[in-house]
C-alpha cells in the first residue's frame, strides 16, 4: 500500500470514529464536553462596554487619519534639521506661488544660520526661478538643484567664503569647480540679450541660427575650473560647451540629459580643439547619458577612469543608420587602454540591433579630428 493511500485510510478511520449525535433542535446550543457552551441566542457579556470601546477606537483611528492627511497636505514649506554648527536646509515644499527664495537664516534669526543644503532639497520644483545662497552656507550638495525646471539663476552673497556665482551659475569660491548651471538659465540669457520668444531666430535648415546659439546656448567654463560637479549641467539647454584644457574631472551625471548638446570644444591659450581636453583623467558614470545631439567623441590618453554608462544612449538608429556617437575614438591603443584605464563594461553607447543591443565600434590609436572638419 502506498504512503498516500495509507494516509487516506487513516484519515477516513478518524472521521468515522468521530460521530456526534446532535438533536436537530439543539444544533445551535449543543455543548461538547470540555468546551465552552455556544453563545447563540444569549446576551453578550459586557456588550455595552465593548460597544463603547469599539466606537472610541474607530473615532481615534478616524481622527489620526484626518490629522496625518492634513499634515501631509499642509507640510512645512521650509524644512530644517539642526547640526552642530547651524542648520541644514533639507526640503523645500513649494505651496505653488514662491518663485524666489533666500537661504540664509531661519526666519531671519542670526542665531539660526543655515550652513548646509542637502541633496534633492528642491527636487522637481517647477516654480522657483531665483535662489540666493546666504553668507553662512558652508556645504551645498551637487544634487540639491536636480530637476528644478524653471530655475534661471543661483546667486551667492558676496560675503560667503565658500561659494560664488558667475552671472547666475554656481561655483565654489576659488572657481575650481562648477556646481550648477541652472536648467532654465537660457531663459535668463534670452532676456539679457533682449530676445523675445516670438522673435527667436531660426536657421533655414531648422533650429536656431548661429548668433542665437552663441548668445544663449553656448557656455564657456572658466579656465580656473578643474572639475565639473555631479549633475552640474543636468537638462541644460546648451548646444555648445567650451571646456578648459586644465579640466581634470567630469563627475557622475555631469551632463545628464543635456539633449541639445552637440559640440564639446576644448580651449587653451593657443586656441581650440574638438572634444574632451588633454589632461582629463576622470569621466563619471552617466556623465553624458542621453546626449544624442553629440556626434563625435575623443577620449584622450590622459583618461584613467570611465564610469558605467558614461555615454549611455548617445547613439540611436534612424532610417537604418546609426546616428549620434556612432564610433568611439580613443587615443590609446587597445592593449594600453585595457591595461591603463579602469572602465566599466557598459561605458560604451549601444543601439538597437534586431532584438538586441549592439555596442558601437571603438577606434583605438585614433587621431583627434580637427575642429574645422566637425
Amino acid at each position: 500500500m502506498s504512503r498516500k493511500e495509507k494516509q487516506k485510510r487513516d484519515t477516513t478511520a478518524v472521521y468515522n470514529e468521530i460521530k456526534l449525535d446532535i438533536p436537530a433542535d439543539e444544533v445551535w446550543t449543543y455543548q461538547i464536553e470540555g468546551l465552552k457552551a455556544p453563545s447563540i441566542g444569549k446576551p453578550v457579556e459586557n456588550a455595552g462596554r465593548k460597544k463603547v470601546i469599539v466606537v472610541i477606537s474607530l473615532l481615534i483611528a478616524i481622527g489620526l487619519s484626518i490629522f496625518f492627511s492634513v499634515r501631509a497636505v499642509h507640510s512645512e514649506t521650509y524644512n530644517y534639521e539642526q547640526l552642530e554648527d547651524g542648520w541644514q536646509f533639507y526640503k523645500f515644499s513649494n505651496p505653488g506661488d514662491i518663485t524666489e527664495i533666500t537661504i540664509d537664516c531661519i526666519d531671519g534669526d542670526p542665531s539660526k544660520p543655515i550652513t548646509e543644503i542637502r541633496e534633492y532639497a528642491f527636487n522637481c520644483d517647477d516654480k522657483l526661478t531665483e535662489i540666493t545662497v546666504g553668507k553662512n552656507v558652508k556645504k551645498i550638495d551637487g544634487k540639491s538643484f536636480y530637476s528644478v525646471w524653471n530655475l534661471r539663476n543661483i546667486h551667492v552673497d558676496k560675503d560667503n567664503p565658500n561659494y560664488c556665482d558667475l552671472d547666475g551659475v554656481l561655483y565654489n569660491k576659488d572657481m575650481t569647480e562648477v556646481i550648477c548651471y541652472p536648467i532654465d538659465h537660457d531663459a535668463y540669457l534670452r532676456e539679457k540679450a533682449g530676445i523675445k520668444e516670438e522673435l527667436w531666430p531660426w536657421s533655414e535648415g531648422g533650429g536656431y541660427d548661429d548668433a542665437y546659439i552663441e548668445k544663449v546656448q553656448t557656455y564657456k567654463i572658466p579656465e580656473t575650473v578643474v572639475k565639473v560637479g555631479e549633475l552640474a549641467f543636468n537638462y541644460a539647454n546648451l548646444v555648445t560647451v567650451c571646456l578648459p584644457e586644465g579640466l581634470r574631472t567630469i563627475e557622475t551625471l555631469a551632463f545628464f540629459k543635456s539633449t541639445s548638446l552637440a559640440n564639446i570644444i576644448t580651449y587653451n591659450a593657443g586656441g581650440r580643439y574638438l572634444s574632451l581636453p588633454e589632461g582629463l583623467e576622470y569621466i563619471g558614470s552617466d556623465a553624458f547619458s542621453y546626449d544624442q545631439a553629440l556626434s563625435y567623441m575623443f577620449i584622450p590618453s590622459s583618461v584613467k577612469y570611465i564610469g558605467h554608462h558614461a555615454f549611455w544612449d548617445t547613439c540611436y538608429k534612424e532610417d537604418g543608420e546609426v546616428r549620434g556617437v556612432n564610433v568611439m575614438n580613443v587615443a590609446l591603443g587597445e592593449e594600453e587602454f585595457r591595461t591603463l584605464v579602469d572602465s566599466n563594461d557598459h561605458w560604451l553607447p549601444s543601439y538597437d540591433w534586431k532584438l538586441l543591443k549592439k555596442t558601437i565600434d571603438t577606434n583605438y590609436s585614433a587621431t583627434r579630428q580637427p575642429l574645422e572638419n566637425k
